[in-house]
């Protein structure tokens, strides 16, 4: 997912450069709201992996 919101950050900055700016408005508004959910999932997935007293694989 977090490649998702880059993929959208560089879609964003690419548009805006050649002078989009609904499409880069857009694009960067679809990239921040994905870079949250990612964020939100990562802290859920660390207080889960806390409660259960695992430590993550590496």
């Amino acid at each position: 997912m977090l490649g998702w919101a880059i993929t959208f950050f560089i879609i964003a900055i690419i548009a805006a450069i050649f002078g989009f700016g609904g499409i880069a408005g857009a694009a960067t508004g679809i990239a921040q709201f994905l870079f949250f959910v990612f964020v939100a999932l990562l802290v859920i997935s660390l207080i889960a992996n806390a409660v259960r007293g695992k430590s993550p694989k590496v």
